[in-house]
């Protein structure tokens, strides 16, 4: 099974739904994620996933691969930009959208920030283990 994560820049929300599908799925799955754009990994993404144990510091932010995507069984949008601008997939290859909030765009206090982190990671986690109970 090979699944991949998409928004616009690879730094938060794609981040850590690789870093939750890493952690729960048969460790045979080939998981990844990936943007339309690369914006580098965002530190908070890491300390909100490393606050409940799940290591994401040695992912990278990469640009959506054409041949991965087009290998893949399921290709996860979670973003409207990435929804729209994802390249037309075969019908063999499943295809869902997450629209979910980018922390990243909060403006407010760190506190109010880094509580927009924790709830898009706790959405995302929800999602991630919603989409193995719909495959396993």
């Amino acid at each position: 099974m090979k699944i991949y994560f998409l928004c616009t820049g690879n730094s938060c929300r794609s981040q850590i739904a690789e870093g939750f599908a890493k952690d729960i799925m048969p460790d045979d799955w080939i998981i990844k994620s990936a943007g339309t754009e690369q914006h580098g990994l965002n530190p908070l993404a890491v300390d909100t996933m490393d606050e409940i144990g799940i290591d994401i510091s040695n992912h990278t932010s990469d640009l959506i691969d054409e041949n991965f995507l087009f290998s893949c069984d399921y290709a996860i949008t979670l973003c409207g930009d990435a929804n729209d601008k994802c390249p037309v997939t075969p019908a063999s290859i499943t295809r869902l959208h997450w629209p979910l909030v980018d922390p990243a765009g909060i403006i407010g206090t760190k506190e109010v920030v880094k509580n927009q982190f924790r709830k898009t990671r706790d959405q995302i986690k929800s999602l991630v283990y919603e989409l193995k109970s719909d495959i396993v």
